[in-house]
């Protein structure tokens, strides 16, 4: 560590001295006499001489040496202040205060804002992909190491964030640093190809994906939001064609995840080496974690239960792995947490959690405060709203099953019919969209765009109502009350008539006509839903064509609930080919890579998904009654 930290002070030592000058002249804010904390900017030097901006926020009055709180964002360091002019910790922090008793601190990844070095979206770990002796696991450990030496403490740090932040705070975990006693990657981003930001499941995420890399990519000191021409993306998207044609046209060399995407449409070793889940076959040390997951996450709603199930087959006295979920979008636990869309909760479900999990949790493994425990799994019960605490998550294996009927009825037992199916067509010239037009591009600058894109999981599903490219199965009316928790796989039976297709699964919660809540009455909530890309059928790395007019057989994960369907309401599954633009377009005839595909490939064609004795549709979970 001596001669790393030689090395930076010879190379840079220039270099450094500047940057300290225009730090002087130029500091983050002002200090009063009045502040309960004090402001610290430093630039980090990690093992390669580069140098990483460090926010470092200490409250004044201390009793005790204190434990490190610290996220690594790509997303400027400098929001730890919250923009707001207080003297007071609590006030500039925000809802990620915790109290008076930590060290707050942020810090810019490389190459983002105020931080040396190449930035790289998910840079990838030392390996075949990364040449070099630096990756987001080593630049956390040196910032660690520099904090504990450099910064007075009580030899414990925490690392936590949300999204991108969570998949840093993975990356830590997996060759922690001795002082790191606790982590907490909220929302995380995971595996990306699977179901997190640029694929779920094969099926392209281009409208995200094209806006979120423009953003970031095109310059690295400042986002970069992409000037629309049109700001109701599902019309200027069809006028694009296929993304690697069309919405290329609009990146260049600067855009290196997306010239990724473009080449890597399959799930390749590139994918699988940035898969969070699959750095913890063998950890070197388990860091106790909270994994915090959102059942309506519009961004990744994949992470959080996938790196908790790899990380818990090591617990093996459970209680350090540890998992929460709540109701909520991408970032609402740090938010108000009463409502979602139309949805109310009867409480603050975000406060309590901070308070009653997140809160005890830091104490427990940061101030050593024994006193302060929480249940192995703490997951809010959507429907009935409550809170339920459970040893394990799921509670328990699937042990019930949802079939499709004939005449678009939906039950408990397998259909008895010996021939049955429900067709429709789909037509790539008309895609169905994924949320109630407009749909605009989610810009956080821009309220009503981000309110849209936080609630479109939990939009009325009757907005494709009368569509003849969307089909329904319904139950009866239930007697008692249903809860299904943990994933929802569906088992599905189709043909086509091409040689691809896209899968839409949505499981459906459908309220009484005449609802108490009189606005309610109706609803069609979705509470578990995903798409599949039929070419992945078999292989994720070897895309084969179908079979047209075969029927076959395709396993679809689903999102993870945690849900009761209360007496009197119905459960519904709608089954489509189309949730446009956030998906690109199926051509549904064979090409070798949709990036590309020319525009006399997209072609209508009949779908069917059956429904019989020999190939009985359902849906498996875990329920309860």
């Amino acid at each position: 560590m001596i001669t790393r930290r030689v090395y930076c002070l010879n190379i840079f030592f220039v270099i450094a001295v500047l940057a300290t000058l225009m730090q002087a002249q130029e500091s983050l804010r002002e200090a009063y006499p009045h502040d309960d904390f004090t402001i610290r900017e430093e630039r980090i030097c990690m093992r390669d001489g580069v140098e990483l901006y460090t926010l470092i926020l200490t409250p004044k009055e201390q009793s005790k040496p204190l434990p490190i709180l610290i996220e690594r964002t790509p997303y400027n360091a400098t929001r730890l202040l919250g923009g707001h002019p207080s003297a007071r910790l609590a006030v500039a922090v925000g809802t990620k205060f915790m109290g008076m008793d930590y060290i707050y601190v942020a810090q810019d990844i490389r190459g983002r804002f105020k931080s040396d070095g190449d930035y790289e979206t998910y840079r990838v770990p030392r390996g075949s992909f990364n040449p070099t002796e630096t990756d987001e696991t080593t630049d956390a450990w040196d910032t660690i190491d520099w904090l504990v030496n450099h910064v007075p403490n009580n030899g414990r740090v925490g690392i936590w964030g949300t999204s991108y932040p969570g998949w840093l705070s993975l990356a830590a975990m997996r060759d922690p640093h001795p002082a790191l006693a606790a982590a907490v990657p909220f929302n995380p981003v995971v595996d990306v190809w699977k179901a997190d930001d640029w694929f779920h499941w094969g099926a392209f995420r281009a409208d995200y994906a094209f806006a979120y890399i423009y953003d970031m990519e095109t310059r690295h000191d400042e986002s970069t939001p992409f000037p629309y021409p049109i700001q109701d993306t599902y019309a200027w998207m069809l006028t694009q064609g296929a993304a690697g044609l069309g919405l290329s046209e609009h990146m260049d060399d600067r855009h290196q995840m997306w010239q990724r995407i473009m080449s890597s449409p399959s799930y390749g070793p590139y994918w699988q080496d940035v898969a969070a889940d699959q750095w913890f076959e063998d950890p070197p040390r388990l860091v106790p974690a909270l994994h915090v997951h959102g059942y309506w996450d519009q961004e990744d709603i994949y992470g959080a239960p996938a790196v908790y199930t790899a990380i818990e087959t090591h617990d093996t006295n459970n209680n350090r792995n540890f998992f929460a979920a709540g109701p909520w979008y991408h970032g609402q636990h740090f938010k108000e947490g009463t409502t979602l869309g139309s949805l109310d909760f009867d409480q603050d479900t975000a406060k309590r959690f901070r308070q009653e999990v997140l809160e005890p949790f830091l104490r427990h493994f940061l101030h050593g405060d024994l006193s302060k425990t929480i249940a192995p799994v703490t997951v809010f019960e959507t429907g009935a709203n409550r809170w339920r605490e459970f040893d394990q998550w799921p509670p328990g294996e699937p042990n019930s099953s949802l079939y499709l009927q004939p005449e678009g009825g939906l039950g408990f037992s397998a259909p008895l019919a010996e021939s049955s199916a429900t067709s429709f067509v789909s037509d790539p010239a008309k895609p169905v969209p994924y949320a109630p037009r407009p749909t605009w591009t989610p810009d956080y600058g821009n309220p009503p765009t981000i309110a849209a894109w936080q609630r479109w999981l939990v939009e009325d599903q009757r907005f494709v109502d009368g569509r003849p490219d969307v089909v329904t199965w319904v139950s009866e009316p239930l007697e008692e009350a249903l809860t299904i928790r943990g994933p929802v796989t569906a088992e599905l039976f189709a043909s086509t008539t091409g040689q691809d297709a896209d899968w839409v699964v949505k499981l459906i919660d459908v309220y009484p006509d005449d609802d108490p809540e009189f606005v309610m009455s109706g609803f069609q909530l979705m509470v578990s839903g995903d798409i599949f890309r039929g070419r992945y059928r078999t292989d994720y790395e070897q895309p084969q064509p179908l079979q047209p007019s075969k029927v076959l057989r395709y396993e679809i994960p689903l999102p993870h609930v945690n849900h009761t369907f209360l007496p009197g309401h119905r459960l519904m599954v709608q089954i489509q080919s189309t949730w446009f633009p956030l998906y690109d377009r199926n051509p549904q005839t064979w090409v070798e890579s949709i990036m590309v595909a020319p525009p006399e490939a997209y072609q209508a064609q009949t779908h069917a998904v059956h429904h019989d004795r020999q190939y009985a549709t359902r849906l498996r979970f875990y329920g309860e009654q």
